[in-house]
């Protein structure tokens, strides 16, 4: 009989392994999709209680081009029930300088009613020591040191002596919750120097006790899967790899 070469066979592991599902079979997080009319009706009838207190301010901090401006957009949006572009934002993608210069506070509105919540738009964060927002302005714009107006300075913090710094602020000149704005598209890229002005500024604020949260914009430029559907954010492994690390 005649003998013939010997194919070779397919690797088992190869045959048996699976391209990873993009989706999780119950969600990493829970989330109420529902909620919003309820929570934007909260929101309406809420009235800060202390009589020294005439509105909740948040400030805003986060790298260049991870959305700032956008977020405050997007609330003032939800709440109005239209688009609003009231924080302006820079639409030149890759652009290493901040587009927002000045310290700004942007009131949340709904038709012609102003709600007692004010956000404030800083200067973006850079890695480098002489860029962008300065930690010390960040901690003193939180703590109602800094008045809107104040054009950040790159290279010096703000000093007790300039028009714009006030010594001894009320309660109600102080940001009631720092919101820290990460990009989920380039997250895995942050530089570690960043990373070292976040903890310091977190490091201040978190003495005073003062609530610090961290939204992630840029989730649907993220993963594919989000792109399609936004309700698929909390059952998409790319976005909890992102969220938590790995």
């Amino acid at each position: 009989m005649g003998s013939s070469e010997s194919k070779p066979q397919p690797d088992l592991k190869s045959m048996l392994k699976r391209k990873p599902k993009p989706e999780l079979s119950a969600p990493w997080r829970k989330f109420d999709w529902s909620q919003k009319e309820a929570l934007k009706e909260k929101l309406e009838s809420f009235s800060p209680s202390h009589p020294d207190v005439t509105d909740i301010k948040i400030l805003v901090a986060g790298q260049i081009g991870a959305g700032k401006s956008s977020f405050i957009n997007s609330v003032n949006s939800a709440i109005q029930g239209r688009i609003s572009s009231r924080a302006l934002v820079n639409s030149s993608a890759g652009d290493s300088r901040s587009f927002t210069q000045k310290l700004t506070g942007f009131a949340i509105r709904n038709g012609n009613k102003t709600l007692p919540f004010v956000f404030k738009d800083i200067m973006g964060l850079q890695p480098e020591a002489l860029a962008g927002s300065l930690p010390e302005d960040i901690i003193s714009a939180v703590f109602g040191h800094v008045n809107d107006g104040y054009k950040f300075n790159e290279e010096q913090a703000l000093t007790l002596n300039d028009q714009h710094h006030t010594c001894d602020p009320n309660l109600s000149d102080q940001s009631f919750c720092l919101v820290y704005v990460i990009a989920a598209d380039t997250i895995q890229f942050t530089d570690d120097r960043l990373l070292d002005k976040m903890k310091i500024i977190r490091q201040k604020i978190s003495d005073k006790g003062i609530p610090q949260v961290l939204v992630m914009t840029k989730v649907d430029e993220a993963c594919p899967l989000v792109k399609k559907d936004l309700k698929k954010t909390y059952t998409s492994k790319k976005i909890k790899e992102k969220v938590y690390g790995s």
